[in-house]
């Protein structure tokens, strides 16, 4: 719901997201970022290129590893679903920390760092609100494990942008797989890079599209669709949110 102007509207209006209609499709997109940096598909690829045999990328693996979401939601819970195959152990992060399924341990918002620190990968799922605008600062990537693994597929703006390039430079066993970025322009079709993620070896990029596919948009409107069923049924509609969490932006697309 960032960049949604709820200061033009009337008092009392009330503001219900579309929660989880993308989880299907970006949790896929989570853990296909989390295996390309992983397995340094980037690098595979060019040494291919070049006819190279040998040596291989320094793989990483997701098998018995132990992993943290950020942001236990819809999204989070179907990240956790596809890490089960891989044998993972797998942590939460909520506002209260209260347990859900698919996970073995939840922490609450207030434990960030505790809930990042022994985690080989690192899933942010969270929306871009007061409270979880860069909150992982460099604070909260040195207490990170050196090799750990930083997937971003929530909002780009809930990392301090700066030192988190500065991490992967002064870290390069660290690694950061992202498909949000903090200057979207969407209307021109393009991200405006302050600092040159992409020239790093040890980050891997895709151009914020997690939530596309064949049939991602009949799915997406159809969760809005019964959602809003309910309020024209009389029914309380799902996923209503407090304005007063959220920033007062300009719309990012």
């Amino acid at each position: 719901m960032d960049g949604v102007p709820f200061d033009r509207f009337p008092p009392g209006v009330r503001f219900a997201g579309n929660v989880g209609a993308y989880a299907p499709f970006v949790a896929e997109h989570a853990v296909a970022l989390a295996l390309a940096t992983a397995r340094e598909m980037p690098r595979a690829n060019a040494l291919v290129a070049a006819g190279t045999l040998r040596p291989p990328p320094t793989h990483r693996l997701l098998w018995r590893r132990t992993t943290t979401i950020l942001g236990y939601g819809e999204i989070g819970r179907a990240i956790a679903s596809r890490l089960q195959p891989f044998e993972m152990q797998v942590f939460g992060l909520n506002r209260t920390g209260r347990m859900a399924p698919g996970c073995i341990g939840m922490y609450p918002s207030d434990r960030l760092t505790d809930a990042v620190r022994d985690a080989d990968f690192v899933f942010d799922a969270r929306p871009l609100t007061r409270l979880t605008e860069g909150s992982i600062d460099r604070t909260v990537l040195e207490a990170m494990r050196p090799e750990a693994i930083f997937i971003n597929i929530g909002r780009a703006g809930t990392v301090r942008e700066e030192d988190l390039y500065r991490h992967l430079e002064r870290h390069p066993e660290f690694r950061a797989g992202l498909d949000v970025w903090w200057h979207e322009e969407f209307a021109q079709g393009r991200i405006v890079h302050r600092w040159p993620f992409y020239e790093l070896p040890n980050a891997v990029g895709t151009p914020h599209c997690a939530g596309f596919g064949p049939g991602v948009d009949a799915y997406v409107f159809d969760q809005a669709l019964t959602n809003l069923a309910r309020f024209f049924s009389g029914e309380s509609p799902r996923y209503i949110v407090d304005p007063a969490e959220y920033a007062t932006r300009a719309p990012s697309a």
